[in-house]
């Protein structure tokens, strides 16, 4: 039976196939990346950089109350503090309170005001207590409440902090030299100090609260999972035969982007994206900083190997166990393994090539180059001297030496082509006469070296040879130095390389 057309069958395998990822997703990716890192980097950096986010203030020397505003940055304190859980300290909040109250009070009333001298007995009591209780412990600010006794202390030139702010909050002083150049100090030197400490929550692990890992899990780790997870499908696709665990691995340098922890890492996989994409262009700063590590380990590396291989020659070449080696070469047990079975192989196949095929195609330049060394020899001669101002002659040596080397070097073709005839068969006797001229080969040279000591004095020669290119290979490794090489790298990718003299 025919089945409709609006009943055929789907083919679904049509409609899940995964196409391959476009050039402006992967650039949208990389952009996104880039933003998510940009925001790690902030993330990781706001706790100990919120001081400048509070103030928005420069400062350029440490220690110094000199700095440059800089108010076109927004305030992000009040937006990113309660991911961060902070919160404003009850102590050094208060105290701000209190002193804007002072301040208001002095300006309106002046220090003479019983009012205002009640508002400088508190504030002189929370300054006391601020020294004292050190709230700004619990934000690892320990450093910014020293920093404000020394201000305390450099204004009055007492020694102590607590008498300068008894000294500071004493009606009589106010009056000598007026609230509005006191204010000024407090304004520019004092509360802003007071103003960095906070209060930061702890969650039920004990760790300090962190809620930027929502914003992380929503916004980019889910597309970083579905980009992941798009590639994997796409690897699978174009190799059938891949597993999944090994097409996953494949993407091993994406696995940061879906980290919780070890954030900054994400820079590797944002890099090669970025690089990928097109975004940009980091091919220079990967050959600067691959010529660099290539450079440094190149040295180490060559050292440490050129040393080790030195040293096993030496060891294997002064090894005692050279003439039993030698005879051993040439016993029935020691020529039947698979070794030497191998080199006869290799023997049988390159000897008859060599001498059946290659010398037979050199016959006219042999004969060419026998030819003119003959007679060149029969020029030499005393008889030939005299005779040869006579053309005729000339031209008879030039025939006999042509007719003479061709005669010799055909004859050595015939030989040499027969020697490869009989090498290529499979013969018995060829073997047999092959391992009897090994056998007495190597047992005849190892008992000369037995008898003399041609071997003890080849060894140490050797040894000594090895030793000088360890002395002076290695040393002109050192001397070359780091910046030697990379000199020559970028002769060599300037496609020219300068031989200094």
């Amino acid at each position: 039976m025919v089945r409709p057309r609006w009943l055929k069958a789907r083919n679904w395998r049509n409609q899940l196939q995964i196409r391959p990822l476009g050039h402006g997703w992967d650039q949208f990716v990389a952009i996104w990346a880039s933003i998510n890192l940009l925001l790690v980097i902030f993330d990781v950096s706001y706790v100990p950089l919120r001081n400048f986010w509070l103030q928005r203030q420069l400062y350029l020397l440490p220690g110094v109350p000199l700095a440059i505003p800089l108010t076109f940055l927004p305030d992000l304190t009040l937006t990113y503090d309660p991911i961060k859980g902070i919160e404003p300290h009850r102590d050094t909040q208060n105290f701000i309170e209190k002193w804007t109250l002072l301040d208001q009070q002095l300006l309106s009333k002046g220090a003479a005001n019983p009012a205002s001298k009640k508002l400088l007995d508190q504030q002189l009591l929370l300054t006391n207590q601020l020294i004292s209780e050190n709230p700004f412990l619990a934000a690892n600010k320990t450093g910014t409440l020293e920093r404000i006794k020394n201000r305390l202390r450099q204004r009055t030139g007492l020694e102590s902090a607590t008498q300068g702010a008894s000294k500071l909050f004493n009606p009589e002083w106010i009056k000598m030299n007026s609230w509005s150049q006191e204010r000024l100090f407090w304004q520019q030197e004092i509360m802003p100090l007071i103003a960095t400490n906070y209060w930061r929550s702890i969650d039920e692990a004990g760790r300090p609260t962190e809620r930027f890992w929502r914003i992380d899990l929503l916004w980019f780790q889910s597309v970083f999972f579905f980009d992941i997870l798009l590639r994997v499908l796409q690897l699978k696709r174009r190799f059938p035969g891949l597993s999944w665990r090994d097409a996953i691995l494949r993407r091993w340098f994406d696995f940061p982007l879906l980290l919780p922890f070890w954030r900054l890492t994400r820079v590797i996989p944002v890099a090669a994206r970025l690089r990928s994409s097109g975004v940009i262009d980091a091919e220079p700063v990967r050959v600067v900083v691959s010529r660099g590590v290539v450079a440094l380990l190149a040295v180490e590396l060559i050292e440490v190997i050129a040393l080790q291989i030195v040293e096993g020659v030496q060891a294997f070449i002064r090894s005692p166990k050279w003439k039993q080696r030698i005879k051993r070469l040439g016993t029935p047990d020691r020529f039947q393994n698979a070794e030497k079975q191998d080199f006869e192989g290799l023997l049988r196949i390159w000897l008859p090539l060599l001498l059946g095929r290659v010398l037979p195609s050199l016959a006219p330049q042999g004969r060419e180059l026998l030819a003119y060394g003959l007679q060149r020899s029969l020029v030499k001669t005393p008889l030939s001297a005299p005779l040869q101002k006579f053309q005729p002659v000339q031209l008879a040596e030039r025939e006999f030496s042509r007719q003479l080397a061709t005669g010799i070097i055909e004859a050595l073709l015939d030989l040499s082509k027969g020697t490869a005839a009989e090498l290529s068969r499979d013969d018995q006797r060829v073997k047999d006469l092959w391992v009897g001229a090994s056998e007495a080969f190597w047992h005849e040279l190892g008992n000369a070296l037995g008898e003399s000591a041609t071997l003890e004095q080849s060894q140490t020669l050797l040894a000594e040879m090895l030793e000088e290119l360890k002395l002076t290979y290695l040393s002109g490794i050192n001397s070359a130095g780091v910046e030697g090489l990379l000199k020559k790298l970028e002769q060599f990718s300037d496609g020219e390389l300068v031989t200094e003299p």
